[in-house]
């Protein structure tokens, strides 16, 4: 969450950056709402002081009616201080509410828009778009020729969005991981393989609302735990009220995790397979930094995502993510976006963002500078490696052939141990 301070002393930014990232908060009842604490805090120790001060009097009453006057003058101050209080308790409710609700501030060079549609274009990756002489097949349909996903038998078991890997898929599944991790490895980020719960805390102090109408997250009920949406969650938490100290910053972490989303709502050719599914694996990448490192760190993150891609030898491009399409803690996003033959279009298949200290502040994440007192929250980044569904979508779609058979990339075939996808 944004500094409370920050919010008080840039009025006008904030509320400038609420429209421009199409959210709905009341930062004038956030204003309010604070400005009648911090009068009621200084009337709640003003109350408190003179009840002290009556208390001690008491014991030094001349005589018998003055003693009882004294603690009847005490009882009412503790009555009234007991009132604002409660007062007090509401209003912070509220506070806090409205709080989490102001996204983080914005990057200048960030295009202003309404949703993806207004996301710019940056540039495009080493691997130009195929040009078939057959017309090509989406994944669904491969999938089934190809005998590598049943999407049937997933909608028995789970119900529709769930879905069974098959054959050389499982293989792809997991060379894509290797893969990226490896690659990973070699840039000096710590390989981790996280829960696949957290706590609700957690979550909210990522950014995700685990509870309500518009919540994409699979909770377990009567307890604080969900499903997590990406290994973004549990690395985000994993320095959750520790303090770090500068030195030892940045810090690069690759989680493997399986994710969960109720994608409620998704609908449209577009999204169909793959591409938006109730579980799917995916290789997070994740970063604590010092604030004069984050910018720098975004960067190499998207690097990372773009080398992967390269390698896999898929077409994309980058795309800077426009205001209306930035989530809430994201100060700066860069997505990914594969060609998938079988739309004709693009769609997104990794996304990295700057969270700045947004996200630390939520989860008391510290740092300390060796020598100074005092600590300050750290900056965090996220980034997508490779989330497998739509990493498999984008290999079958791009690397089919006329005969229905599908080859695997150069950099997969050690892990795959095949060159290619055929059916007798």
């Amino acid at each position: 969450m944004l500094d409370r301070k920050f919010i008080l002393e840039n009025i006008e930014a904030v509320r400038e950056n609420c429209v421009h990232r199409c959210v709905q908060v009341d930062v004038d009842r956030f204003v309010a709402l604070e400005n009648e604490r911090k009068t009621l805090q200084q009337e709640s120790e003003t109350i408190n002081r003179q009840a002290n001060e009556v208390s001690k009097s008491i014991g030094k009453a001349a005589t018998p009616e003055e003693r009882e006057a004294r603690k009847e003058e005490g009882k009412a101050l503790r009555e009234k201080g007991v009132q604002i209080a409660e007062k007090l308790s509401e209003i912070q409710a509220e506070l806090d509410d409205i709080h989490r609700q102001i996204p983080n501030m914005t990057h200048p060079d960030a295009p202003i828009g309404v949703d993806d549609k207004d996301n710019l274009e940056l540039m495009r990756g080493k691997t130009p778009i195929p040009e078939f002489d057959f017309e090509p097949k989406d994944h669904v349909e491969l999938g089934q020729a190809l005998d590598l996903i049943d999407f049937e038998a997933g909608a028995r078991v789970a119900g529709a969005g769930f879905y069974f890997l098959k054959n050389e898929a499982v293989l792809l599944d997991m060379a894509l991981q290797m893969f990226a991790m490896q690659t990973l490895l070699k840039e000096g980020f710590v390989p981790m393989v996280t829960p696949d719960l957290a706590r609700n805390e957690i979550l909210q102090g990522t950014g995700f609302n685990p509870r309500g109408n518009e919540t994409q997250i699979y909770s377990v009920e009567n307890t604080d735990l969900s499903l997590i949406a990406t290994a973004e969650i549990p690395l985000g938490g994993y320095f959750s009220g520790k303090m770090i100290d500068a030195e030892l910053l940045p810090m690069k972490f690759c989680g493997v995790s399986h994710c969960f989303r109720t994608e409620a709502g998704a609908a449209g050719r577009a999204s169909r397979g793959l591409y938006r599914v109730h579980q799917f694996s995916k290789v997070e990448m994740f970063a604590f930094t010092l604030p004069e490192q984050s910018e720098e760190m975004l960067f190499h993150l998207r690097q990372m995502e773009m080398n992967i891609f390269d390698a896999l030898k898929i077409p994309y491009r980058v795309v800077d993510t426009s205001t209306g399409d930035l989530g809430g803690p994201a100060y700066r996003k860069f997505d990914l976006e594969a060609w998938m033959p079988g739309r004709g279009g693009f769609g997104e298949v990794t996304s990295t963002s700057n969270c700045t200290d947004y996200q630390a502040r939520r989860l008391n994440c510290r740092y300390r500078n060796k020598g100074e007192k005092g600590s300050h929250f750290l900056h965090t980044l996220n980034g997508t490696a490779i989330a497998i569904s739509r990493g498999l979508l984008a290999i079958m779609e791009n690397y089919q052939q006329k005969d229905g058979s599908i080859l695997i990339p150069d950099v997969l075939r050690p892990y795959v141990g095949v060159e290619r996808i055929q059916r007798d």
